[in-house]
């Protein structure tokens, strides 16, 4: 009875798992790129795989390694970062009505990154409310381990990759990107998210070739946000109406 408890209980974790495999394609390639250019930044291999264990930020941390190597003052570098990862205030409470009470979340919030968010907001509704911190776990741990071995791979073998396919150089840092149309798909399901989601994208493209590349994205996804809620009040409204 008691093995069979511990089985149950490791299913979760298992599944988060599996569910997590085909972020590995993003994951590891950008990683690299990572431990590359820490490399190049004059970190040490075990400097670059600590920011990746520690701050484990994707983006930031690239800009991280430019502005230390810089010799940018250090009260500007973690402002910097902590904008930069400020949408963190919206995925917060957007996970929040999913997890059940637990006082290892706190801890866990470190994993959350913006493709373990993705996953996660369509998943954990799926879930029991018993099985979601185990899917949690499992879903974080591969992908936050999978950055870190990828940092450590691009730190201490990226040159003699790169130097022996020099393809591979030009293509990793398409593979982040690649990874969000991935998740971005499955949600072209319904109009209001095929409009939401195709207006965002347009509006992103428009802006870049106007020349308003820091702003394109930010001011796209708001622009997609409002829309998304005018048709859903839109929609509320004509629902009552015929009601």
């Amino acid at each position: 009875m008691t093995q069979e408890i511990k089985t149950r209980d490791k299913r979760p974790f298992v599944r988060g798992l599996l569910e997590a495999v085909p972020l590995l394609g993003g994951y590891i390639p950008v990683a690299i790129s990572f431990g590359l250019i820490a490399i190049q930044a004059s970190f040490s291999p075990w400097e670059a795989v600590i920011v990746s264990t520690l701050i484990y930020a994707g983006a930031s941390q690239f800009l991280f390694v430019a502005m230390v190597a810089s010799g940018a003052p250090l009260w500007l570098v973690v402002v910097m970062t902590l904008l930069i990862n400020a949408r963190h205030l919206v995925y917060g409470p957007n996970l929040a009505p999913y997890l059940p009470r637990s006082r290892w979340w706190p801890w866990l919030m470190h994993g959350l990154t913006d493709q373990i968010f993705a996953l996660a907001h369509t998943r954990l509704p799926q879930l029991a409310p018993a099985e979601r911190l185990g899917w949690f776990t499992g879903a974080m741990l591969l992908a936050w381990a999978s950055w870190i071995g990828g940092t450590a791979l691009g730190a201490i073998a990226g040159g003699q990759l790169t130097a022996r396919w020099p393809l591979l150089g030009e293509v990793m840092p398409f593979a982040l990107p690649a990874l969000f149309l991935v998740l971005l798909a499955p949600r072209f399901t319904s109009r209001q998210w095929s409009l939401t989601l195709g207006s965002a994208i347009l509006g992103a493209m428009l802006l870049k070739m106007m020349g308003f590349a820091n702003a394109a994205i930010p001011l796209a996804a708001i622009c997609g946000a409002i829309l998304f809620y005018l048709m859903e009040a839109n929609s509320k409204t004509g629902e009552t109406q015929h009601g």
